[in-house]
């Protein structure tokens, strides 16, 4: 069984490590990107399982990632998980309106989160799923 393939955007260094590490522990390949233009290039060059964003970041946000993405024929099917703090009323709302898969509320609960993620891969490329 081969691991899913995952692209993380997040600027914030702490969490980007949090997440790279339980992902990389669970089988999967963890692609990690601090913006928005990172994550972009590095999805062109390589069509990721999966990516995670943060909304709030330098250069590109997670919502103009979004629409690059899916304005991208080779990248528009690829599932989008938004990382967010959720600070502002209606940011739930507006996470789903654009076009997001589906959101993690942060601070991230390590004990849940694998299967979150999981949940939006392939069955092919979730961890512990033998065919």
């Amino acid at each position: 069984m081969m691991g899913a393939r995952i692209l993380v955007a997040e600027d914030n260094l702490a969490n980007l490590e949090l997440v790279r590490y339980l992902l990389s522990r669970a089988g999967h390949e963890v692609i990690t990107t601090a913006d928005g233009l990172a994550a972009l290039e590095e999805a062109q060059r390589a069509v990721p399982d999966l990516i995670i964003s943060d909304l709030q970041m330098p250069r590109m946000d997670g919502y103009q990632l979004l629409a690059r993405l899916r304005g991208d024929p080779a990248l528009r099917a690829v599932p989008v998980i938004a990382l967010t703090a959720f600070s502002m009323p209606g940011d739930r709302v507006k996470v789903m309106q654009a076009g997001f898969d589906s959101y993690m509320s942060k601070p991230l609960v390590p004990e849940t989160f694998v299967a979150q993620v999981e949940a939006w891969l392939p069955a092919s490329r979730r961890d512990g799923e033998r065919g």
